[in-house]
């Protein structure tokens, strides 16, 4: 070890220690200055040995390597740690516009990457958030999250994995049904992770017209067209040190997708109407309902930023996956609502829960809500019995055809028209509520009712 550090490390008693692997001794130097200045103790090594060495005798709050060792690669150590010492954070140091060895990192577990000339701005701010990771062992883990309820194999395996991917600054993909709580997700990750007391900004990409997309994600100068009375930041500049959250993804024109690729990648952006980018610091989530991969397929979405966006993916199960957490959650979800009412939560008769057990649930935990919300407004007993809920007959399986006459594209429009009748009964006539439980956007079901031209 050489002399400064051990110096540095008596002298500092009780500082958090950082290890640094790097064969160029100018970036080691680079690094332990900048890290003797933030208060921190740094070993630096110069290659994949020595880092193994160091890591056996001593602990350490941080790792930063580079990724390219003269005895391996940086990909090598990132595993290594990943097998050994699970809860210690790794910062990889990647050749500049090499995004390709920046995804492979994260993928293998790294916490961040910084890509050469290092940006001593970024260096700060990575070893900041990693040092303000929470212990695996503190309180207020995601096992004291009410929110995301139930005991079913499933939902355990969610909690899992949302545990370990707070922990790192790599961009999440979340998949599942609409209404299976894809935003929930989200939310937690970002509350128990390292940008916890920063902002958790959702967006919703399906909802914001194309010609305004650019100014609402990079924000715009005074000036910068009719309009434009002041400076106003957008959506990158306001989650700045947070969490961005993107919804519905998939509705992102393709223009746009080449500027949050490029944002992503870079981690600059530049205002609308301005001359010089700046730089943001953002974990980006994102999540849809649809199958971006086939999207990538059909050339609707860049497979560049499927790339980017897809680093870890995680999947939300369907409400009819854990039927086992129905009733539990049924419970939960009426003692929320009659507490927001000021009342107390009534029973659901054995015939309610049987109910709510047989049924699909094709709009998932939100469509729960909605069933248990209408029911508690419309209930005229001391318990809500299953008439109360009002669900929708399951669909008669075997059986002649339903389609006696007409045309193919006749039966299809009057199932289409059926399903979106069923969903606005449900939603209380809400279009917006409607489109979610239908899995499609606000403007999808608009022009469907327009087509099969239903009023209401």
């Amino acid at each position: 070890m050489p002399m400064k550090a051990e110096r540095r490390l008596r002298g500092h008693g009780e500082a958090k220690r950082v290890l640094v692997v790097d064969d160029e001794a100018d970036i080691r130097e680079l690094l332990d200055l900048t890290l003797a200045r933030m208060g921190l103790a740094a070993d630096c090594v110069g290659s994949l040995g020595e880092a193994r060495r160091m890591l056996a005798d001593r602990r350490y709050q941080l790792c930063l390597t580079d990724m390219r060792l003269p005895d391996g690669e940086g990909l090598d150590l990132v595993r290594h740690i990943a097998e050994t010492v699970a809860d210690l954070p790794v910062a990889v140091i990647t050749a500049h516009g090499s995004a390709e060895n920046a995804v492979s990192a994260l993928k293998a577990g790294a916490f961040d990457y910084i890509a050469k000339p290092v940006s001593l701005d970024q260096l700060r701010g990575i070893v900041k958030s990693a040092l303000d990771l929470p212990s695996p062992d503190s309180p207020g883990g995601i096992g004291d999250e009410s929110d995301l309820f139930g005991d079913s194999p499933a939902i355990e395996q969610v909690r899992l994995l949302i545990d370990r991917v707070a922990r790192s600054q790599a961009p999440v993909h979340v998949t599942g049904e609409s209404g299976s709580g894809k935003e929930l997700a989200a939310r937690l990750i970002h509350k128990l992770g390292a940008r916890r007391d920063r902002p958790f900004v959702p967006v919703n990409c399906g909802a914001i017209p194309e010609n305004l997309m650019e100014s609402e994600f990079f924000g715009y100068r005074k000036g910068a067209f009719t309009g434009a009375a002041d400076d106003r930041d957008g959506f990158f500049q306001v989650a700045d040190g947070g969490t961005l959250f993107l919804d519905e993804v998939a509705e992102l024109p393709l223009t746009m997708q080449v500027k949050l690729l490029r944002a992503i990648q870079e981690k600059r952006v530049r205002k609308v109407g301005a001359t010089g980018e700046e730089a943001v610091d953002v974990r980006v989530i994102c999540a849809t309902h649809q199958d971006l991969k086939a999207l990538v397929d059909q050339g609707r979405f860049r497979q560049d930023l499927f790339y980017r966006l897809n680093v870890i993916e995680l999947r939300m199960p369907a409400l009819r996956e854990c039927r086992e957490d129905i009733p539990a959650l049924a419970r939960h979800i009426l003692q929320r609502l009659a507490r927001a009412a000021g009342a107390s939560p009534p029973p659901l008769a054995p015939a309610a829960l049987e109910a709510l057990r047989g049924y699909p649930f094709p709009g998932n935990v939100r469509e729960l809500e909605n069933v248990l919300e209408r029911a508690l407004a419309l209930m005229t007993g001391s318990q809500i019995e299953a008439v109360d809920l009002n669900l929708a007959p399951a669909p008669i399986s075997g059986g002649a055809s339903p389609v006696a006459s007409g045309s193919l594209q006749d039966h299809l429009d009057q199932v289409e028209r059926n399903a979106i009748h069923d969903a606005l009964v449900q939603s209380n006539g809400n279009r917006t509520a409607a489109a979610r439980l239908l899995g499609v956007t606000f403007r999808s079901l608009r022009y469907r009712m327009a087509r099969l031209e239903i009023k209401e």
